[in-house]
């Protein structure tokens, strides 16, 4: 009795010895959407019956905000839609009553003519009523989902850098993203439901009025329907996801066997072979699971009909037996069938809707927790303006420390930045020279000491204003999937610009034969995806970065600042050596510009360097006095430097070994 009454659980996966070999067990997502994967199965008969209220009034609430006229109309055409499966029940009886009457054929089909009439009267309205609610739903569903959406990406794109590193917001940020979606979704099913429960409304009404016995038998007939239409749906949700736990680990094989990045090592490695054969032992696992799963199914399929069936024999004989005693006329008798039958699907659909409207609040909710939470996130609006005069940007004793690591990424960081200037700032990985980065752009507030812009602090500036003054182009810069014109002009997308206003960055990123290869020149779509469209290589990549930054900070006004972090990766020495060269031309009296590096190359030209290791300043000066002090820098520069020219960096004085970083600043 339990396999079938108890609550349906989620059935432990057959791991085949492949999946086990390969990733450790089942492949289960961490995905925003498989938070709510197994929602369907929390939901009872009597849950279901007792959220409805709830989840259509959340449901009305997001189609009232998006077009009021739409839902009045949906409403209305909803309750006519009832009132006319009510009059077509009584044209039914009528039509039965005549059919059933004394009288010759003659009469008896005169007599039922005016009952036709009627129900194919109200048929004709019913359906002219269910196609103008669906018109209007499908108005409201697109509508809904279109302001969702815009309020979260808005919501988005307004929060605080550091929320975005936060990894619990940054899931949050990925299960509300298919609120929207769920959003639309719960137009349909409320609007089915309303339709539904309107339906069995009217049906029961009908029934009570015709004789009172026939509402419980109403209910004995339908409730096992209801049963079985939610048991049934959440055996085969069980089914489907124990047997996508197969699919997903096969279709995972399937991907690394034919995608471009793993091409070499399936060939040389002998990889092919080896994923194939683990793929057969998946498939044959993923088929023999299915197999059993179904045949479960099946049954639970086989007892909630037989209950069913078993439910109308019941009501069946009770309306034989009350014939019989004459306290029940066939005519009524028959007008119940039809009706009994009709309540039992509305109710079987019902419970579907429901289900559907209760997993599809989850994530609505989830849209709604978020933009709370971003809210609060949300880079504060206004400010004081920026300065008019701006001589130098000050970090003074700033420390941030992220919410997931114990120790600090800066730790008590003092430097200036004069305008005019062009600074480097050198570490090795994880010294904390990106985090210094983000304080210096804003993007980051500190979370002890000050940054100042002149005589401003940067927490009590228009951040909107100072972002303005900022241009940065980072080792991961964005390769957006537009054009290569739009690829420069995002850099500040919107400044007005002409056909030749982009030649000059192209000149400055040495940019222009990258541009001359293109099928389309500018106008060259950038994305390997799309059709027609061509993919850049790294360095070509770097070239069209450092475009950008020219643009923006060429139509940039006011004092800024220009800073670039490890901007050369992906190119070769010589160009490497071009694009610092660039870099540091674009100093004038109203920008500084900071590289941010663990590349000795480009930084010998720096008017200041300054060291971190381990989030603190450990040394600063020109690239002579860090050479002539034998400490970290030295270090640093001399061992890069021997794997370019060993003879040479053998004639430079050896250097101490690098001090331990200590807790006093250098000054």
């Amino acid at each position: 009795m339990k396999r079938f009454f108890g609550k349906v659980r989620m059935a432990e996966p057959q791991v085949s010895d492949a999946e086990r070999e390969l990733f450790g067990g089942p492949l289960r997502y961490d995905m925003g959407w498989s938070l709510h994967e197994h929602a369907g199965l929390d939901l009872t008969m009597r849950s279901a019956l007792r959220q409805m209220p709830r989840l259509v009034g959340t449901t009305l609430r997001m189609a009232w905000q998006a077009d009021r006229r739409a839902l009045g109309v949906v409403a209305v055409s909803e309750v006519a839609q009832g009132v006319a499966a009510a009059v077509g029940l009584l044209a039914v009886n009528a039509v039965m009553h005549a059919l059933l009457g004394s009288g010759t054929a003659a009469d008896r089909l005169h007599a039922l003519l005016p009952g036709l009439l009627a129900a194919a009267g109200v048929a004709v309205v019913n359906s002219a009523l269910a196609g103008w609610s669906t018109a209007q739903a499908g108005r409201l569903e697109p509508l809904v989902e279109r302001i969702a959406t815009t309020q979260y990406l808005a919501a988005a794109t307004a929060v605080e850098l550091e929320a975005i590193d936060d990894p619990d917001f940054r899931r949050l940020i990925d299960v509300a993203q298919y609120g929207p979606a769920s959003a639309r979704r719960m137009i349909g099913a409320c609007v089915s439901a309303l339709n539904s429960t309107i339906t069995l409304i009217a049906t029961a009404g009908v029934l009570t009025v015709l004789h009172p016995a026939l509402l419980p038998m109403l209910l004995v007939i339908a409730a096992p329907r209801g049963w079985g239409a939610m048991r049934v749906a959440q055996e085969r949700y069980v089914s489907m996801m124990s047997w996508i736990e197969h699919v997903r680990a096969s279709r995972l094989i399937g991907n690394l066997l034919t995608e471009r990045t793993a091409a070499q090592e399936v060939r040389i490695h002998a990889v092919g072979p080896f994923l194939l054969d683990r793929y057969r032992g998946m498939a044959r696992s993923a088929e023999a699971e299915q197999e059993r799963l179904a045949t479960g199914k099946a049954v639970t399929e086989w007892v909630a009909s037989a209950l069913s069936g078993l439910a109308m024999a019941v009501t069946y004989g009770t309306m034989i037996a009350l014939i019989l005693g004459g306290r029940m006329e066939l005519a009524v008798a028959g007008t119940a069938v039809i009706a009994v039958r009709s309540g039992s699907a509305s109710l079987g659909a019902l419970v579907m809707n429901v289900n559907q409207l209760h997993e599809e609040s989850l994530y609505v909710r989830d849209h709604a927790r978020f933009l709370v939470e971003a809210a609060e996130r949300a880079i504060p609006a206004g400010g004081e303006p920026m300065p008019e005069r701006v001589d130098a940007i000050v970090l003074d004793a700033v420390t941030y420390r992220y919410p997931d690591r114990g120790t600090p990424a800066l730790d008590q960081v003092s430097l200036t930045l004069p305008m005019g200037s062009v600074t480097a700032v050198v570490g090795e990985n994880g010294s904390g020279k990106s985090t210094l980065m983000k304080i210096l752009s804003g993007l980051l507030l500190p979370q002890e000491g000050t940054v100042r812009w002149g005589p401003a602090r940067v927490q009590d500036l228009d951040r909107a204003q100072l972002y303005d003054r900022v241009s940065l182009l980072t080792q991961d810069f964005q390769r957006w999937p537009v054009t290569a014109a739009m690829n420069i002009r995002i850099g500040r997308p919107e400044h007005p610009v002409g056909p030749d206003d982009l030649e000059a960055s192209l000149d400055y990123a040495g940019a222009r034969p990258v541009v001359a290869k293109l099928p389309d020149g500018l106008r060259s779509l950038l994305a390997r995806m799309f059709r027609g469209a061509i993919e850049l290589s790294g360095g070509e990549w770097q070239k069209l970065g450092l475009a950008r930054t020219h643009w923006r900070s060429a139509t940039c006004t006011g004092e800024s600042i220009l800073i670039v972090d490890e901007p050369t990766s992906a190119l070769d020495p010589e160009a490497e050596i071009e694009a610092f060269d660039r870099i540091r031309r674009l100093a004038a009296p109203d920008r500084a510009v900071v590289l941010v590096t663990h590349r000795m190359s480009g930084v010998r030209h720096a008017d200041r360097i300054f060291v971190l290791a381990e989030g603190r300043l450990v040394e600063q000066g020109t690239h002579a006095e860090l050479l002539a002090a034998r400490g970290r820098y030295a270090s640093m520069f001399t061992a890069q430097a021997a794997q370019y020219a060993p003879a040479a960096a053998s004639s430079l004085p050896a250097p101490a070994a690098p001090p331990p970083t200590t807790h006093t600043d250098v000054a």
